[in-house]
């Protein structure tokens, strides 16, 4: 129903956000991402069926770091003193196989920055 809205809107892309529901949902949104022909930047999983594009925080780099704060939590640490800490890796994933199907050129000077392109 949403996308069916989205087509009526005339837009030209469509964002899906790494949210639970979405991500719940994700075999639903790429069938519905599949027939509607719009470009989607989503989650890295998705850029892996359907999306054209994922640009975001890199999960193996936050469990990583995750570790280390349980790590200090079972050696007594109260997860109250620990410091907030912010991502410092995001990746960029492009897929050419969506873009050919939607009849976009991703320019190569894009395709460069990428941390991987699926071909």
């Amino acid at each position: 129903m949403a996308f069916a809205a989205i087509s009526a809107e005339r837009a030209d892309a469509v964002l899906i956000l790494a949210d639970g529901m979405f991500i719940l949902q994700q075999k639903r949104i790429a069938d519905c991402v599949a027939k509607s022909h719009l470009p989607t930047i989503g989650s890295r999983d998705m850029v892996n069926t359907v999306g054209l594009m994922s640009y975001g925080a890199s999960g193996p780099e936050l469990f990583r770091r995750a570790a280390t704060y349980v790590d200090k939590i079972l050696k007594g640490a109260k997860p109250a003193d620990l410091p907030m800490q912010q991502p410092t890796k995001y990746e960029l994933v492009i897929n050419l196989k969506t873009a050919k199907a939607l009849g976009i050129t991703i320019p190569r000077s894009v395709l460069q920055l990428a941390d991987e392109v699926i071909r």
